[in-house]
């Protein structure tokens, strides 16, 4: 087996009980366990080559998704604080969409599309909330 820092994160799981960042099991397709979906703090995935997420995810604080090739977002997620999607390829919103603090729309497909109202009341009709929305389409 090759020496690579995935390897050495699992070799320190297994020995000394130190789990893998989240963040590293989502940007690598590790396997997640149902801890995993509940982030206390702040998830930080802007410019990783991330493009999905579990369902159910709990981000206590921020989840920071910008310049990423993410297109959707799983069901049922559940941000605290921001969640940044600016710069992503994001077409549509899960149901069940709640952000506690601020959605960031810079120069999305639905900024290009929608009006802040619009995805206002289209996170609504599926269930959802967001506290506020930042929104700009930039040519």
């Amino acid at each position: 087996m090759p020496l690579n820092a995935i390897n050495i994160l699992k070799f320190l799981e297994k020995k000394e009980g130190r789990p893998i960042p989240l963040r590293v099991k989502l940007t690598n397709n590790l396997p997640l366990t149902p801890e995993d979906l509940n982030v206390t703090g702040n998830l930080g995935l802007s410019r990783t080559p991330i493009n999905s997420l579990p369902d159910n995810l709990n981000v206590v604080g921020n989840l920071n998704l910008s310049v990423t090739p993410i297109t959707s977002l799983p069901d049922n997620l559940q941000v605290g604080g921001h969640l940044d999607l600016s710069y992503t390829s994001i077409t549509s919103l899960p149901d069940n969409l709640n952000v506690g603090s601020r959605l960031f729309l810079v120069n999305t497909p639905l900024s290009k599309q929608y009006t802040k109202e619009q995805i206002r009341q289209m996170i609504e009709d599926k269930g959802g909330f967001v506290k506020g929305i930042y929104f700009e389409y930039i040519k």
